[in-house]
């Protein structure tokens, strides 16, 4: 890359964050492959290309990227969010591309942990095209980012659940009366739409099918529904009327016939990241299993007293039990206030961890 190595190194970062953000449009999409964002800079360090990972069975970041940049990606750099892939899955190696099409310098944030997809940094090495992982504070955005629920199905065997509800100051739901439209304002509700974009399952309880008839559909500021919808789920053992809302009329519903929330999960199949919206036995039972990886809490400033609680049966008799979460992110959104927490508390890896994926 022309210019000194400093000036080359703060446009490689640029390159990455940029990579970064790209590879947010794959959420919700790539399923099952890792939802990779890719940047193509020519010789003398400008940006020619952006990609991130397609519908499965479609293009790779990487692919997506270099046909963009075609020929100016000669000599030049492949920044990439994951480890380039090295095995024919449903389409050939990221590898033989950047090779074939003359990238001199990839630059990749994390390693691949699947055991057949990985080794690429080393097969472009092979290959005379110099393969760098970037420092550690890289990796981490990069872990911690959108890459997050993808290699925490590699490492856990199951996917990444987040429990979201919104609640009054006093942790309740609902009203006395039942009385639950609006606790949060509008901001706070345009940011939970935003959230149900970027995953894979939506699941409610029976008991909020019961109450609310939820549709589960992610929507744009106009009530329309967005371009990225999730599976719609309700867990449970009672049948699910043919008229709820929620079986909709896209083929995108499926009826959890379980209390169990570890079988529910099986019953998902290979779905990266499962958000939970309801209600608090729902979120009591993925509590007590030990099955919550991540909270999004949208706090209204009110206090209603009596009501519906946020949670119900979360397995905790003493303080000592509690469910202890840290706190990563916290805003405010119009008059409501966002929390975002992460738990340490996962259940083991089952078998299937480290399998190889379609990747």
């Amino acid at each position: 890359m022309a210019g000194s190595p400093g000036a080359g190194r703060e446009r490689e970062r640029a390159a990455l964050a940029d990579a970064l953000a790209v590879s947010r449009s794959a959420l919700g999409v790539s399923t099952p492959n890792p939802p990779v964002g890719a940047v193509v800079l020519d010789a003398a360090g400008a940006i020619v290309g952006r990609g991130a990972t397609e519908a499965a069975g479609g293009r790779h970041a990487e692919v997506v990227a270099l046909d963009e940049a075609g020929p100016r990606a000669r000599g030049g750099t492949l920044v990439v969010t994951l480890e380039p892939c090295s095995h024919h899955g449903r389409t050939g190696p990221c590898t033989t591309r950047a090779i074939k099409d003359g990238i001199a310098r990839v630059v990749y944030a994390v390693p691949d942990p699947t055991p057949d997809a990985a080794g690429g940094a080393e097969t472009l090495r092979r290959a005379g095209v110099e393969a760098v992982l970037v420092d550690d504070d890289e990796t981490a955005a990069a872990r911690s980012g959108p890459l997050k629920a993808w290699l925490h199905r590699q490492s856990r065997g199951r996917p990444f659940v987040t429990w979201k509800y919104a609640a009054s100051l006093d942790g309740r739901v609902a009203a006395a009366d039942g009385s639950s439209m609006w606790i949060t304002g509008p901001e706070a509700r345009r940011h939970a739409h935003a959230l149900r974009q970027e995953m894979d399952v939506v699941v409610v309880g029976s008991g909020t099918l019961r109450a609310d008839d939820p549709a589960l559909t992610a929507r744009l500021d106009d009530g329309t529904p967005a371009p990225r919808q999730p599976l719609r789920a309700v867990m449970g053992l009672t049948a699910v009327p043919p008229d709820a809302r929620v079986r909709g009329t896209d083929g995108r519903f499926r009826h959890l016939a379980t209390r169990d929330p570890g079988a529910a999960l099986d019953m998902l199949g290979d779905v990266q990241h499962v958000l939970i919206e309801g209600g608090p036995h729902l979120a009591g039972a993925f509590l007590a299993a030990g099955l919550v990886d991540e909270v999004d809490a949208y706090l209204a400033p009110l206090v209603l007293g009596d009501g519906l609680p946020a949670v119900a049966g979360a397995g905790v008799t003493t303080l000592l039990e509690a469910h202890r979460f840290t706190v990563l992110e916290s805003r405010t959104l119009g008059l409501d206030v966002h929390l975002r927490m992460t738990t340490d508390r996962h259940t083991a890896a089952s078998p299937a961890a480290q399998t190889e994926g379609p990747r």
